[in-house]
Order: structure tokens, then sequence, then C-alpha cells
């Protein structure tokens, strides 16, 4: 696999400079702020005023122009390229304000120094909370790569040697033991074992290999020894296709701050040819720059959307942590909005609707249950695969009975002798070679078969004792959990890489009606594609293969208790594992939004009321800071009351 150079994410990045521009900005606003309450509300004055002012100058300069820089720069772009947002409103308002700090300087001009620093710190902490509430920058593409084996065991010139995977190269005979991960896509040359695929397929139970048979990079070895020759390396492999699906699905969705964006644009450049108006009427019917200045000052601090920047964050740090609380990670703000406009449920089966690994679900004995998993149970001690462990952990048993003669039979099963007897576990195929007749036992494994169970047969010197039945088990509230989707009126739908007898036995038990099955890991998110035609699409899934079809959904739903790669690709995370949580996060994902279109619609209401009185110049620039900051509590209090809400 080609190693690729992935440092600290974007978002992480974003997130920690905006944190060290918080703590920078308020060390220097405080201090502002306690001066001027003294000053201005309790007439107390610890300098005089030019000292004051000078004080105000060097607190202020650092949280404008070192901290809130890009802001400054980035609203002054705007001006240069007519394309306006809060940024523009926040650089001319705290430089004027500023600048009248070293106007006072020398003449009789209201210093607003400080009112810009305070200004300033209240907007950077609105980012820092905007930048936090968008979740921590998805690794999965970085997960994937470390999915890989780093080394492979090769026979070059008749030796065995290990080497970096990079340095394999076609044709090399690798070989894997049991446990090992395989290190690249290939054929099987000698060797029988059966893989856990599932990661990569989603199909739960392993897969026998033996020659000729095709494996795959980063599944697992079970239980036997495999010479492989590698048939793909680097870009070509499985996983690196895999990879690059989700690369490509990594597009942007919609934002969640579309609406205000597009009403900022329009909003500002009235606000700002508003300012300049009122500062000409003021100057030309009062002949009075300091109080036309403040009161322009004012029109434009009090219009700035610093509520605006806060509505959408608030409400989604809130729902976060209602979320967090009930096993519910949202991990991208984007999903808030869109998880409204699904009409579609997807879901993987293995690990999602299913418990993702082998259990006993029916036993059929003529000798009773308990002696035929005593008898089972000894057997399969002495094999390592799943299906075997599943009987060993339904017996329980503290002593086993001792055997001889132990065999696996590739494929078909296990024998060996037990108390004198010869003792054969498997399926029909197994039977029909020891011509073994399952004679009445016919429609009893049928029935298990139609629900898409693996049936083991056991025998007893040709006789057949009974037939233990496993499946992949249903996590105990699926049914449930898409009952209450059903009845919202959501479609639902099992989509899998298991066979379609198993998907469809699956799907019936938990009253999902539509199953598109044999899925390849490369055509999931092709069908989550065609599916999106017909309306908006959450995805529920845990598997690497479910990574892409994560991506491409409109929402995608990571079960918490599958892979790396797959939480890492969702939108939202459920860390119960249960099914109940998709219900619990479309719930809170409406209450969230609804919570979030109240809080825009205070933030522009504020606005309305407020710039009239700050034009007619009755909201002095420290009151309008004051207003602005109690406008962005308002939102925050609102936010608040989303945890009233039940989901």
């Amino acid at each position: 696999m080609e190693k690729e150079d992935h440092k600290e994410s974007a978002e992480d990045v974003e997130i920690n400079l905006w944190f060290k521009k918080l703590i920078g900005a308020w060390i220097l606003t405080l201090p502002i702020a306690v001066l001027m309450l003294a000053d201005r509300l309790f007439n107390f004055r610890i300098f005089d005023e030019k000292v004051m002012a000078i004080t105000l100058l060097i607190f202020a300069f650092p949280v404008i122009f070192i901290f809130g820089w890009e802001t400054i720069r980035g609203g002054f772009n705007g001006f240069r390229s007519f394309y306006f947002s809060m940024d523009s409103l926040i650089a001319l308002g705290t430089v004027v304000a500023f600048a009248t700090g070293i106007f006072s300087l020398f003449t009789t001009i209201q210093d607003y120094s400080g009112v810009s620093a305070m200004i300033m710190a209240f907007f950077i902490t609105g980012r820092f909370v905007e930048a936090k509430a968008r979740g921590r920058a998805s690794k999965e593409i970085k997960k994937l790569l470390e999915l890989g084996a780093k080394q492979a065991r090769v026979l070059r010139n008749n030796k065995e040697m290990e080497i970096p995977i990079e340095q394999l190269v076609l044709g090399d005979i690798f070989i894997v033991k049991p446990g090992e991960k395989i290190p690249t896509d290939g054929i099987v040359m000698k060797g029988e074992s059966a893989i856990d695929e599932s990661m990569i397929t989603g199909e739960s139970m392993p897969v026998e290999k033996m020659a000729k048979s095709l494996v795959i990079g980063a599944t697992l070895n079970q239980d036997g020894i495999l010479y492989v020759k590698a048939t793909k390396i680097g870009k070509d492999t499985f996983l690196s296709h895999i990879i690059s699906l989700v690369e490509e699905a990594q597009g942007s969705k919609v934002p969640i701050q579309k609406l205000a964006d597009k009403i900022t644009s329009i909003f500002v450049p009235i606000i700002l040819i508003l300012s300049l108006l009122t500062f000409l009427d003021w100057w030309f019917s009062s002949g009075d720059i300091s109080r036309s200045i403040g009161v322009a000052v004012a029109v434009l601090v009090i219009a700035c959307p610093c509520a605006l920047g806060l509505a959408t964050p608030t409400a989604l740090m809130v729902g976060s942590g209602m979320g967090a609380q009930r096993g519910i990670l949202i991990r991208k703000g984007e999903a808030i909005q869109t998880m409204k406009e699904v009409k579609i449920v997807v879901f993987d089966k293995t690990g999602t609707i299913t418990k993702g690994s082998p259990e006993v679900t029916d036993i059929t004995s003529t000798i009773g249950e308990k002696r035929l998993l005593e008898i089972s149970a000894s057997l399969e001690k002495l094999s390592e695969h799943p299906i075997g462990k599943a009987i060993v952990k339904k017996a329980n048993l503290k002593k086993y009975l001792p055997v001889k003669s132990f065999k696996v039979l590739r494929g078909r099963g296990l024998e060996g002798t037990m108390q004198g007897k010869k003792i054969v576990i498997g399926n029909r195929t197994l039977m029909q070679e020891q011509k073994i007749f399952l004679k009445g036992m016919e429609k009893t494994i049928e029935s298990y078969e139609r629900e898409g169970k693996t049936t083991m047969i056991i025998a007893q010197d040709k006789k057949v004792l009974g037939i233990i039945a496993i499946a992949d088990a249903l996590k105990e509230d699926s049914s449930k959990a898409i009952e209450q989707l059903t009845l919202q009126g959501y479609r639902t739908v099992m989509l899998t890489g298991d066979n379609e007898r198993t998907a469809k036995a699956i799907a019936l038990k938990v009253g999902i009606k539509e199953v598109i099955a044999n899925v390849l890991p490369e055509e999931k998110a092709r069908r989550i594609e065609e599916l999106q035609k017909e309306g908006m699409v959450a995805f529920v899934g845990d598997g690497i293969n479910d990574a892409p079809a994560l991506k491409q959904s409109n929402v995608g739903i990571a079960m918490g208790t599958g892979t790396d790669i797959a939480i890492e690709a969702g939108d939202i995370v459920l860390a119960k594992g249960s099914l109940l949580g998709v219900v619990q996060a479309i719930n809170l994902s409406k209450a969230t939004f609804n919570k979030i279109k109240q809080n825009l619609f205070w933030a522009f209401a504020y606005n309305v009321i407020a710039i009239p009185l700050a034009v007619s110049g009755v909201l002095h620039p420290v009151v309008a800071e004051i207003a602005m900051a109690l406008s962005s509590i308002t939102v925050v209090t609102n936010a608040n009351l989303l945890r009233k809400e039940k989901i």
C-alpha cells in the first residue's frame, strides 16, 4: 500500500487556532471592560483621559490587529471584491472605532477604541463556537490506510523473509499464518483456511479458502496457513479502490448556514450604506463629527450579526450535548439540516441490524439438548472456526469430553473419536460424503435454511443425533426501531453484501419490505445514489465496506460498535450500536434545526428593531455593544431551551 502524508486535519487546525485567539482576545479585553465600566457606569477613573485612551489603544491593538487580523483582512477584501460578509461589518466597525481612540488624543472626538476590542472578542468567541460545532474532521482516509498489513512474509529464492508491504511485487508468493492480515489481493496457491471478510464484504460468516480462491488485502486469516500469489499491489488493490471511492464521495454537503449567508450577503452592504448615510446626515445636520462618527459606529455595531453567527453553532452545541448523553454523536453539523429532508432510511445488515457475530439460535436433538451440546462443544473446542466458537459459547461447559483422531474437513466440518465412537459435525455435503442419511431431519434443516441460518448436523457412528442452527442474531431493539420509523412515514431499505435468502429472512423478522442483497462494496455507494433520485437518503452502517455509502448518502449514520473507518465516515455516530438511536437521532435533528430557525429569526428581528434606534442616535456605541451582547445571550438562552425537548 502506498503511503500518504496525512497531517492534522484542517478542521482541527481551525478549532485550535480560534481557541488560541479566543484566549488571547479575552485576556486583553477583560481589563478593557473593567476600565470602561468603572469609568462610564460608576464614574470611577483610574487614569486621566489621555492615559486612559492610550491604555485602551495598547490593549485593543493586539485584539483587533493580531487575534482579529484574519477577520480584518477578510472584511476589507470584501470591499475590493464586493462580496460582503459579517467580517465586513466587523472589520469596518472595529477599525473605525479603534481609530476614534487615536483621534481622541488630538481632538475632542469620543474614544470608542475599547468598544472595538469588545466587538472583536465577542466575534472571535462566536467563530470558535462555530468551528467547534462543525465537529472534528474526518480521518477516514488515514484510518483506511492503517488497516492494511505493514509487513509481508514472502518466499524469494526458496527463502522465507519479511519485507515492508511497499516492497511487494506482482507475482510474489507470500505466506499468511493464522491470525494475520492478508497483505494484498491475491490468489491462493496452496493451503486451506477460513477468512474473515466481514469488514470488506459485510458477510458475517467466515469464507472458506483453498487453492485457486481469491483473497482480499487487509482481511483476516482465521485458522490455516495460506500460500498466496500477489495479483494486485498498491493503488490497484481492493482496499485502495475503497479509499478512492471514499475520497470521491467526500463532496460538500448542503451547509446549514446557506440561508443565513445569503441574507447576510445582501444585509451587510445595505448596513454599510446606511451607516455612511447616517454619518453624513448627522454631520451635515449637527456639524459634530465626533457625534456623527459615534452614531455611525453604533449603527455598524448594532447591525453586526454576531447573534447570527452564534445562532447555528450554539444550537448545534446543545443538540450535540443532548445527543452525546444518549450515545448519539453528531460529527457533522450539516446533518442536522439535511436530516429533516430524509425520506428513505437504508440499513446495512451485518453488525447494524444484527449483532455481527454467529450465535446458536435453534437446537433439534434426539438425545437431549444438553447432551448434544456436550458432544458438539467438546469437538468444536479444538476448532478455531467462529461457528465452533458459537457452539462452545452456547454449551458453556466447565469440562470437555476427551477427543481423539480430531480432523478438520475444510469447508465441510469436523470429525473425531469420542468415548470410542466416531463423531461427525458438518453440513449436508459432509453427510453425503460420509453416507449419513438425514431421514426425518430434512424438513427441519430446510426450515432453518429458509430463515438464512447455517445448519450443523451432528452424527455418531453414521446416525444423526441432532441439528444446531447458527445465525447472525438480531439486535434486541432492531424490530422496534424499524417499526417506529415506518410509523413516522419513512421508507426503510436493507442494503447488504450478504446473500439474498439470508437478507430477506432478516428483513422479514424486523419488518423491512425492501431488500437489495449481494451488493459488492464498490456498488453500495452507486445504489445509494440511485435511491437519492427518489428522495433524501440516510444510510446506517458499520463496516469498512459501508464507508463509501456513508459518505454518498445525504446523512451517514455509523454504528459506534463498528469499524473506525465507518465511524469516521459517518455524519452521526451511534455509540451504543442500537438502532433506536436512529429514531432518536432523527428526532434530535428535527428539534435542533427548529431551534436554529428560531435563533436566526431572533437574530434578524433584533436587528430590525435596533437599527432604527441606532440611526436616530438613541443608542450610544457602548450601549449598542451591550445590546449586541444581549442579543447573543438571547440566542444562547433559546438554544439551551432545546434541552427540554423530548426525543
